[in-house]
């Protein structure tokens, strides 16, 4: 099992502030990217409803080896629901055909072994996609984009990655995708890496901040379908994320009960109740998982319920990993444990999307409706 090879290689992983290409290779290679593709172009994807918990299973185990590697592979099936592709089968009509093109040709890409990512946000936009102030200017038939973007995980690992911009002459932002095969991040094609991932909590994902001019895009063939596009595929995207953070949960509290049971015993009052406490979290982040995984099967509320239970799983993990270092002791932060990463790790949760502002404003309102 790849998650169970990557375990034994831990202690090396973790110091890691980089992505291997080999380690994705050795996901395409076992067929990881085919769960982006339909069923019928040959994948094994099925609908939101049957497929979501297959794949965020998969998530879950592979954050078991390693929790950045999980994290950007969840951005590809993940990256081809929200773009509507693995989501949306008809588009309103006159952009059918187009559609139907564009679909075959990035399930395509998915069943060559690519992987897509994103690199969608902006810095002072909370998260709010719509906040966009990059833009995309036509020209001979060719968009080209300019702006800087951030958090794009995965960056130099995915072959194509999705964004937004304004396109010129309109008031509101559309979605884009940009072949990044070959790319050299010096400026020299427009595209340069200005701020790579600084290693802080889920250390390898190389969320990179880059800006962009002129660079290459691709519009979304069905254009100003965003809504309703992202209605379809969001609960299934917030469970894909949660998963990876379950699987580290999972993976900290048995390696942990594994180095505590020797000394059960002799734990004084104090680290026992946070033990405890932490069964107790343990237990409520399982309950969470299950639940928003069901909630899918209801297209009328699974939108609200994966957000409330990514939200308490973002919350509950990190009290949870508090408590486990806490009964562990000074060295849970030594750089010979997995403890200290583990708990930078599930912090990321909070800040995907939705970040946590964006989350309790739609919860709230959504509270109401």
């Amino acid at each position: 099992m790849i998650s169970a090879g990557w375990a034994t290689e831990r202690g090396e992983r973790q110091k890691r502030r980089q992505l291997v290409q080999a380690d994705f290779d050795q996901l395409a290679r076992a067929g990881f990217t085919r769960t982006g593709v339909p069923e019928s172009h040959g994948g094994v994807w099925r609908s939101i409803e049957e497929s979501t918990g297959p794949v965020c299973d998969m998530l879950r185990v592979l954050a078991h080896g390693d929790s950045s590697v999980a994290l950007v592979a969840a951005m590809h099936p993940s990256v081809l629901l929200v773009f509507g592709w693995l989501s949306v089968t008809e588009a309103d009509g006159v952009y059918q055909a187009a559609w139907d093109e564009q679909r075959e040709w990035a399930f395509g890409t998915a069943i060559e072994g690519h992987f897509w990512g994103t690199i969608t946000s902006e810095s002072g936009s909370g998260g709010d996609v719509s906040k966009t102030r990059s833009t995309a200017k036509l020209e001979n038939g060719q968009y080209r984009m300019t702006g800087t973007k951030h958090f794009g995980s995965g960056s130099g690992m995915t072959s194509f990655m999705v964004t937004t911009a304004v396109p010129e002459g309109e008031s509101g932002p559309e979605s884009f995708f940009m072949d990044m095969r070959d790319v050299v991040m010096d400026g020299s094609g427009g595209v340069k890496l200005i701020a790579p991932w600084d290693g802080h909590g889920m250390t390898a994902t190389q969320s990179h901040t880059i800006a962009f001019v002129d660079f290459p895009v691709t519009r979304r063939a069905w254009p100003n379908a965003g809504d309703q596009i992202r209605s379809v595929a969001t609960a299934s995207v917030q469970c894909m994320f949660t998963a990876v953070i379950v699987g580290i949960v999972e993976v900290a509290v048995r390696t942990a009960r594994e180095q505590l049971s020797g000394k059960k015993d002799s734990l004084t009052p104090y680290e026992q109740v946070e033990w405890s406490q932490v069964e107790v979290e343990a237990w409520q982040i399982q309950q969470f998982y299950v639940g928003m995984l069901r909630a899918i099967e209801d297209p009328e509320t699974r939108a609200f319920q994966s957000l409330l239970a990514k939200t308490a799983v973002a919350q509950v993990s990190e009290s949870l990993l508090a408590r486990l270092s806490k009964v562990i002791g000074g060295s849970a932060f030594s750089r010979h444990a997995p403890y200290g990463a583990w708990a930078q790790d599930v912090r990321a949760l909070g800040f995907l999307r939705q970040p946590w502002g964006l989350a309790f404003d739609q919860i709230h309102d959504a509270s109401w409706s």
